[in-house]
């Protein structure tokens, strides 16, 4: 076997364990082999707007994931976003006053549903709804009000120099 041959040899393998360690790169980042147990129990809540939250978002409690979202559904009669969680085994604690909102992490980054633990004695069991919820915050939203607000601001402001 002369030396171009073994080189390119090399180079093929180097190239099959790069493409290999960007799989397993892509597997963490997606997290599609963490929390594939079907142990655990289902929460689900009401939102008005889920903004850009996808099944398999994580859910948490003070920053740490205790489960994931299972489904996104859509209730045509109350027009409202039903989010089904499944939350892992040993989380199975969180009283039935517990709160969900929907956050983003970081400036661009994916959205996540974010559980508040109440106070009351009773928990949540598989199946049981989360009453307290509160939607996204949709950028184009929000922009869209402090335009109007400046607009409208700007409108009162040139007729009191009017008169």
């Amino acid at each position: 076997m002369d030396r171009s041959r073994t080189i390119e040899i090399g180079v093929g393998l180097f190239v099959a364990a790069g493409l290999a360690a960007l799989f397993m790169l892509a597997m963490q980042v997606s997290n599609l082999s963490a929390m594939s147990d079907n142990e655990g129990y289902d929460l689900t809540a009401r939102f008005e707007n889920v903004g850009g939250l996808k099944v398999r978002s994580p859910v948490s409690v003070g920053g740490v994931r205790v489960g994931r979202v299972a489904a996104i559904d859509f209730d045509s009669e109350t027009f409202e976003a039903v989010v089904r969680m499944h939350i892992a085994k040993q989380y199975d604690k969180f009283p039935t006053d517990t709160s969900a909102r929907i956050f983003t992490a970081g400036l661009l980054g994916e959205q996540y549903v974010a559980l508040e633990p109440g106070g009351a004695e009773e928990v949540l069991k598989t199946g049981d709804q989360i009453q307290l919820t509160q939607s996204a915050l949709v950028l184009e939203q929000i922009i869209g009000q402090f335009l109007f607000s400046k607009a409208s601001e700007g409108a009162t402001q040139s007729e009191g120099t009017k008169q």
